[in-house]
């Protein structure tokens, strides 16, 4: 069986290398094979031209690249469809989430017993504290989703989100930015997909260390949310 790890990277000369060598060196389950599906979405600082060196050298790794700048939606859409593994997983670039916790994920739907996975930031494990309106905004589109699809997530927002590959086949993404998550989730909630969720580490990071979501994506969710949920 294979697994494709699916990372969007934009923007993150810096952090990708260390990432990538997480990702990487990330300890699997026995008889999983590594597939590594990278996205740049038009980087201008220097990760394309990296991102490309990586990639000729290593026959895992497979690089598609965007000629403008779509979103992290439209990264995983285009991650999506070059992956050709059993298993699929959404791995940021940008070191909040720890790889070595990949395994853990996986456990539900490599013991049968889930379709889909999502990571949660809010069961237990360390956290960075940070944004205190943050929590508050993911709390309140998580509870609004919960509504409408009638599931109980912890936290619809997390990066981590792992699916049986028959499953991404089943449903038509459409949101080009980070509306992915409430899209993605009122789309496998509709299917009556089995839905697990496994506590995940988090190391936030600052706007003055590169953090890219906004207010406005906050918005956008909400927008997403009650689009997904009510109109199909």
């Amino acid at each position: 069986m294979k697994l494709s790890i699916v990372v969007p990277v934009y923007n993150e000369r810096d952090l990708a290398p260390q990432a990538l060598a997480r990702i990487e060196a990330a300890p699997l389950p026995e008889g999983l094979d590594r597939e590594l599906v990278l996205v740049d979405d038009c980087s201008t600082d220097g990760t394309r031209a990296w991102l490309q060196e990586f990639a000729a050298s290593r026959p895992h790794v497979v690089l598609k690249l965007h000629e403008v700048n779509k979103g992290k939606g439209s990264a995983l859409h285009t991650a999506f469809a070059a992956a050709t593994g059993e298993l699929v997983i959404v791995q940021d670039a940008d070191l909040e989430y720890d790889p070595r916790e990949i395994a853990t994920v996986l456990e539900p739907l490599l013991d049968g017993r889930a379709d889909v996975v999502f990571g949660t930031r809010f069961l237990g494990h360390t956290h960075r504290v940070l944004y205190y309106w943050h929590s508050v905004g993911n709390w309140l589109l998580t509870m609004l989703s919960n509504m409408l699809s009638n599931v109980n997530l912890t936290d619809m927002e997390c990066c981590y989100k792992a699916f049986r590959r028959e499953v991404l086949e089943k449903i038509d993404l459409k949101e080009p930015r980070f509306g992915f998550e409430p899209e993605v989730t009122a789309k496998v909630a509709r299917l009556g997909c089995r839905i697990y969720e496994v506590p995940v580490s988090y190391s936030g990071r600052t706007y003055a260390e590169g953090k890219k979501i906004n207010w406005k994506d906050g918005f956008s969710a909400l927008r997403c949310i009650l689009k997904y949920n009510l109109l199909g």
